[in-house]
């Protein structure tokens, strides 16, 4: 389970490692670009239920630590799926990969 740190707050952001590496691919794309935008989650199973939503901006730090030390290869359908939805009016809504059969 990876970790997205947010400004410089205490409590990281669990994601799989998995799913982060996808997640930060599309996020330093639009940081890059100068790109605002939000990033929304539902709580893993050990949370306490429910979303979360985040504003990100080019000045606000972020940290993402992986608990594998390798990176996974990664699925570009599935980047361009969260890419798609960074770029609607809701922001980045973390969906599960989809694979080609």
């Amino acid at each position: 389970m990876g970790s997205l740190l947010y400004d410089g707050e205490d409590h990281p952001i669990h994601i799989e490692d998995r799913a982060l590496a996808h997640l930060k691919v599309v996020i330093a794309t639009k940081l890059r670009r100068q790109e605002s935008f939000t990033l929304s989650w539902k709580h893993p199973e050990g949370e306490p239920g429910g979303r979360s939503t985040i504003w990100l901006h080019p000045s606000i730090p972020l940290r993402f630590t992986f608990d594998e030390s390798e990176p996974p290869e990664l699925n570009m359908r599935w980047i361009e799926d969260l890419m798609h939805s960074a770029n609607s009016t809701g922001g980045i809504t973390l969906v599960d990969e989809v694979l080609d059969a």
